[in-house]
């Protein structure tokens, strides 16, 4: 009996970890093919809400099916919706079209880093050592990333962008632990769907979608000399970096421990590198991949260290669920 139980539980941790394989790879491709949409016309700002509308119309059901959370957590819904899928995406969106895609979204990988500064200097609250190297290091891998030496070789405008992708994740953050201690957590699918509605709300206000030059959707964009469908792209967009992405998460998240998911999660960064290199010609230089590969370490160690006593739980354990949030993100 307890081995068929041990068995049943190595299996359910396998599917969580091939789930959150599948959400990394999913989000790490959301910048490569919103990019040419971007280059062939459409302004970032109607990528985005492209992006989030459709994901919101595909996951109306849900919306209905958890309808209790309007009454039950409004801000958090709120928030969800203004921070994690708007803000995150403007910003994320906006960035792309100036910088590579890698390096937006390893600046938005600053996230962890940033939450901890909140809770040490303006929340007063103690954070652990290795947090705090983690901090250290995910700083240091960005001016590695930014090339600080060469005077910022990237525009200074997209890396400010990208940075405020990273500043949405961390007001998200600070939202989400409100509360936290009540000891029932709302169903996660039923704020994404609700998020993304939020989402659609506010970006339409801004965007202005009827301002939109929809012929470039019926039109081939162009990804590094290869002429792609853009309607294709759009598709890729909505249902696998976005739907497929965020639902995917969710379950991993749920049958992982946080630590081992925002490992698997930091694999976005590396997918969105690897794919912005291939398929439309980004190359970053040594120093560049090694200063990546630093943001990553210092990520991971800043949101999986044990918390001190006194601190608060999320900022340690959350980064899983905070890149299942925001996108940005992508990337």
């Amino acid at each position: 009996m307890h081995t068929s139980e041990s068995s049943r539980a190595g299996g359910g941790k396998g599917v969580g970890l091939g789930l959150a394989l599948v959400s990394a790879l999913a989000f790490g491709g959301s910048g490569v093919a919103a990019k040419p949409l971007i280059e062939a016309g459409l302004d970032p700002l109607h990528v985005v809400w492209l992006r989030v509308a459709g994901a919101a119309l595909v996951m109306l059901p849900l919306a209905v099916r958890h309808r209790a959370l309007l009454r039950s957590r409004p801000a958090l819904l709120a928030g969800f919706g203004l921070l994690g899928v708007a803000g995150v995406q403007a910003f994320y969106f906006a960035s792309i079209s100036r910088i590579p895609v890698g390096v937006a979204l390893l600046v938005e990988y600053l996230a962890p880093a940033l939450v901890l500064g909140w809770v040490r200097f303006v929340q007063r609250r103690p954070v652990t050592r290795a947090a705090a190297l983690g901090v250290v290091l995910a700083v240091g891998g960005l001016a590695c990333v930014v090339e600080v030496w060469s005077g910022l070789s990237f525009d200074a405008l997209g890396l400010l962008l990208a940075l405020g992708a990273a500043c949405c994740q961390v007001g998200y953050f600070v939202l989400s632990d409100q509360g936290s201690d009540s000891g029932e957590a709302p169903d996660p699918l039923g704020v994404i769907a609700y998020g993304l509605l939020v989402g659609t709300a506010v970006l339409t206000a801004v965007a202005h979608p009827w301002t939109m030059d929809f012929s470039v959707l019926a039109q081939r964009a162009d990804m590094n000399g290869t002429p792609v469908a853009a309607g294709l792209l759009l598709g890729w967009i909505v249902l696998v970096a976005t739907v497929l992405a965020y639902v995917t998460g969710v379950v991993s998240v749920r049958r992982l421990s946080p630590a081992i998911a925002g490992v698997v999660a930091c694999l976005e960064a590396v997918v969105a590198t690897v794919l912005a290199w291939v398929l439309l010609g980004e190359h970053l230089s040594a120093p560049q991949l090694v200063g990546g590969a630093v943001v990553l370490l210092g990520a991971f160690i800043a949101q999986s260290s044990t918390p001190a006593k006194g601190s608060v739980e999320p900022v340690a354990a959350g980064g899983a669920e905070s890149r299942l949030s925001a996108r940005e993100n992508a990337a």
